[in-house]
């Protein structure tokens, strides 16, 4: 076990950074719940099938958030860290500003998607060859949502 050295000091230190991470927060981002097509369906369903893959009605994974995540995790810490430094322990702050560029990942993740390709009856019917964009409803819709 590792000893802790400076007793007082340190307390006090704790304490000072205990009072500026003045409003401690909590970050959502995706498809929120308020996120919904003309027709009333939710945004987050057809993302989740169009990221896990329906083969029963022949829609094939195209795994954009799970990728996302996968590739851009390890950098959010210390983002956030570093974010945290910036705004004087604002976590609420903090957050929104790393809501918004995980957002902003989220949707490049959507654009940078092409494959599985598309079937050619499906590139008929849309005009186009582009996975995951029809109408840009689901890459509009991406949103986050700090709770403080």
């Amino acid at each position: 076990m590792a000893a802790i050295k400076g007793g007082k000091k340190f307390e006090a230190a704790m304490a000072d950074l205990a009072r500026r991470v003045s409003r401690p927060g909590t970050l959502r981002v995706g498809f929120l719940e308020n996120a919904k097509y003309p027709d009333g369906t939710p945004v987050a369903m057809i993302a989740a099938i169009q990221d896990f893959g329906a083969p029963s009605v022949g829609i094939p994974p195209r795994p954009f958030f799970r990728n996302m995540i996968k590739d851009k995790q390890s950098e959010w810490p210390k983002a956030v860290a570093d974010l945290l430094r910036a705004n004087n322990y604002d976590a609420v702050r903090a957050l929104e500003l790393a809501g918004s560029a995980i957002a902003g990942q989220l949707r490049q993740s959507i654009i940078d998607t092409n494959s599985p390709p598309l079937k050619e009856s499906t590139i008929q019917k849309k005009g186009f060859s582009k996975p995951l964009v029809e109408t840009g409803h689901m890459l509009n819709s991406v949103d986050y949502e700090v709770k403080g």
